[in-house]
């Protein structure tokens, strides 16, 4: 027996909405493995009945859609009613629940995935679910979350205890939604925290010369150096290590 688009897509959109639920810490059932099977295999379904019952197209198109309406319900509400710091932390949670959200809906579509999509070389699940947080929450946020990054860098550098674990998380939203390319971390964090480290180092640089006799001098360059490469081994990526160096050095 057929299932119609709208027919399937009430069950699955009804199981998006649990797992959604879920996410958002509401009161709701524990996922089970039969409540995954029944999805997975209402899709598998419709995917594979005869054309025009042939529903692959409009089941991508409703991934897509299913996963904009959260952010834009859910989300990008809950990131605005925030302020200062309180929005690194909550961009944060968001991303990780994200990221949750898509692996769950890729495992529940997987036949796109693994028929549908490469068939019509189209961009993979995972990927599609990583663009619409991008286009949709990290254009607009990514400056408050950069200024946020380079805040605590500082404080730590001026002494103060920060949460490594917070700026861990947020530097790795810059690395991750590149999706493999590192253009959003080496444009729109890094050139921005290497700039910050130069006119950080040049005025500490013109108050040691003028305090500290040359071999003092030379030891806080030392401990300078070891603690901007702790600070690549906590929470920046391998590849800022030599660049941060260098800007200590100059």
């Amino acid at each position: 027996m057929e299932i119609e688009l709208e027919q399937g897509w009430e069950i699955i959109e009804r199981g998006i909405t649990r797992l959604k639920n879920i996410l958002e810490g509401l009161p709701e059932p524990k996922f089970s493995s039969a409540n995954y099977m029944e999805l997975y295999t209402t899709v598998y379904n419709m995917c594979t009945q005869k054309p025009p019952h042939d529903y692959s197209q409009q089941l991508y198109d409703r991934y897509r859609e299913s996963i904009e309406d959260y952010i834009n319900s859910m989300v990008l509400p809950s990131l605005r009613e925030k302020h200062d710091e309180f929005v690194p932390r909550e961009l944060v949670k968001r991303w990780a629940n994200h990221k949750v959200l898509v692996r769950w809906l890729s495992h529940i579509f997987h036949y796109l995935n693994r028929e549908f999509i490469p068939r019509r070389s189209l961009l993979p699940l995972r990927e599609v679910g990583f663009i619409c947080f991008r286009t949709l929450v990290f254009y607009d946020f990514y400056r408050n979350l950069r200024v946020s990054v380079l805040s605590l860098i500082d404080q730590e550098r001026e002494g103060e205890e920060i949460d490594r674990a917070l700026l861990k998380n947020a530097v790795d939203i810059f690395v991750e939604i590149g999706m493999g390319r590192m253009d959003y971390y080496v444009h729109d964090l890094e050139a921005y925290m290497l700039r910050a480290t130069v006119a950080y180092y040049s005025d500490k640089a013109s108050h040691w010369i003028q305090e500290d006799s040359c071999p003092d001098y030379m030891l806080k360059v030392e401990q300078r150096l070891t603690s901007e490469k702790d600070r690549v081994s906590h929470y920046l990526h391998p590849s800022s290590e030599p660049k941060l160096l260098e800007c200590v050095k100059c």
